[in-house]
């Protein structure tokens, strides 16, 4: 009985990987459709601005408030403040807000530089609250009342924009339905390790393709935290910032959107950001954004499927919200394995093993063309070289689908966590923000051990056909976990 019923999970969960992995051919699909398009669109909007905002005219240029919300983000507080004051817009017209949460030495160094580039004229403010209550979301909300701009220009704190960010990203709101301009990321640090060239390639697939699949063909699309520009009026419109999930970016998108607002995506304008660079950071990221995404998907989706969009756009936002529940499925591929095989008698019969194959043949090969397609799209000259990259994406993926599952089970189960934040290096480490020591690096290497057992299992039987599959989960647990217990134990010996 019960290895029928691990079967019958097994199976289940080969049939939801199946489904996201066709679904990237749908993306790609769709961005090939439109990006050119929309490209165009984009360009003659920017050229249309120019000429009617030459340089030095400033009159009708809007008010805009940037806000850099900051906890204790020492080694990157200064570089992030000096980039947003370097911006190429007429100061009497651009405020500054630091919303400093911060109780380290990261307060007195706010002060200092907000004080010498009072000096120089700079219109900045730094926000404090007595109680960080809402995390960075209620620091956002608990500015609105001081902030000044029609717009609303937000990055977070390893962020690094260029001076004309917000003269790229402001012609696009021509059209009074549009309620949000988001840029795309690029990487401060890409070089600096294995992980952070495998991140890089992620990002990328998913502000190339997917963020412009999304807006090209008007699907739900999200504001990214970061690198974007909000109207004022769509963020009072949706009801504000909210800080009953960890996404409040993803919330407050889709909640805009359901009320009318249009959110354009601009691939050609980007914001150099840096990616984690220790395996206990990213995937402190990834818990983070996992069990947002589920939380969002319950507390909108019922009002998605409410709404008078079009099905094939309700469709798409549960693959976009629900896009970590690919982990647990993967998860249990894993775990059950074993239990299938045993429950077939040891011997998988040729449909068994194209039933066993093909979903994770699709759900590893889908986003591996999809990654491929975007580094071709964004670097034409050596995206070759970029893609030899994709296995060490593949092996992270298949690595941290423990802590992901993780997020995902809390965010169902409406466990409650803080807001942890993503720790910063900087271009100079002055300040060391150690990872939280967790069990997940024990289960990860323990997890490693079980598959290699399956697939010794598998192999002994004369199955071979998954696996390779199976020496992806050895590989991305081992690495995952013994990089991630191994920076636990330095960081309790610093």
């Amino acid at each position: 009985m019960l290895s029928a019923l691990a079967f019958a999970l097994y199976l289940a969960a080969s049939a939801g990987l199946l489904f996201y992995g066709l679904n990237c051919y749908v993306l790609l699909i769709l961005f090939s459709k439109k990006s050119k398009e929309t490209r165009a669109r984009q360009l003659l909007t920017e050229e249309k601005w120019e000429k009617e905002h030459p340089p030095g005219d400033f009159s009708n240029l809007p008010k805009i408030t940037t806000q850099l919300p900051l906890y204790n983000e020492f080694n990157v507080a200064e570089r992030a403040i000096r980039a947003i004051a370097a911006f190429d817009y007429p100061t009497h017209l651009h405020q500054i807000q630091v919303l400093d949460d911060s109780d380290d030495e990261t307060c007195a160094l706010v002060d200092s530089v907000a004080e010498e580039l009072l000096e120089k004229g700079i219109w900045i403010d730094v926000v404090r609250r007595n109680k960080r209550h809402g995390y960075k979301a209620g620091a956002l909300s608990d500015a609105m009342p001081t902030a000044h701009g029609e717009f609303i220009a937000i990055f977070d704190s390893d962020f690094v924009p260029e001076p004309d960010f917000l003269r790229n990203l402001i012609p696009h709101f021509s059209d009074q339905k549009t309620g949000l301009v988001q840029a795309r990321w690029a990487h401060l640090n890409r070089k600096a390790s294995l992980l952070t060239r495998a991140q890089s390639v992620g990002i990328d697939g998913h502000f190339a393709i997917e963020q412009t699949a999304r807006s090209a063909n008007h699907l739900f699309l999200n504001f990214n935290g970061t690198a974007g520009i909000w109207r004022r009026t769509t963020i009072e419109d949706a009801g504000g910032w909210t800080a009953d999930t960890l996404t409040e970016d993803l919330d407050l998108s889709y909640r805009a959107q359901l009320k009318g607002w249009h959110l354009e995506y601009v691939p050609h304008v980007t914001a150099p950001a840096e990616l984690p660079e220790t395996y206990s950071a990213f995937k402190s990221q990834q818990f983070r954004w996992a069990k947002g995404s589920i939380q969002t998907a319950k507390k909108l989706l019922p009002e998605i499927f409410r709404s008078g969009r079009p099905l094939f756009a309700k469709l798409q936002s549960v693959f976009h919200l629900c896009h970590y529940f690919a982990h647990p499925l993967m998860l249990v591929l894993a775990l059950l394995a074993l239990p299938a095989l045993h429950y077939l008698g040891g011997e998988l019969h040729r449909i068994w093993l194209i039933v066993f194959a093909i979903p994770l043949i699709a759900s590893t090969l889908g986003p591996t063309v999809l990654y491929t397609i975007s580094q071709r799209h964004l670097y034409p000259t050596d995206w070759k070289s970029r893609v030899l990259l994709l296995p060490a994406l593949v092996l992270v993926g298949f690595g941290i689908c423990i802590s992901n599952t993780r997020a995902v089970l809390e965010a169902f189960l409406g466990i409650k966590s803080g807001f942890i934040r993503t720790p910063k290096r900087g271009s100079k480490v002055t300040k060391s923000y150690n990872p939280v020591a967790n069990i997940i690096p024990l289960l990860e290497i323990v997890a490693a051990t079980y598959c290699a057992f399956t697939l010794f299992a598998y192999i002994r039987s004369g199955n071979f056909g998954i696996a390779p599959f199976l020496f992806l989960y050895i590989a991305g647990f081992a690495l995952v976990g013994f990089s991630s217990l191994r920076e636990q134990l330095h960081a309790r010996k610093a």
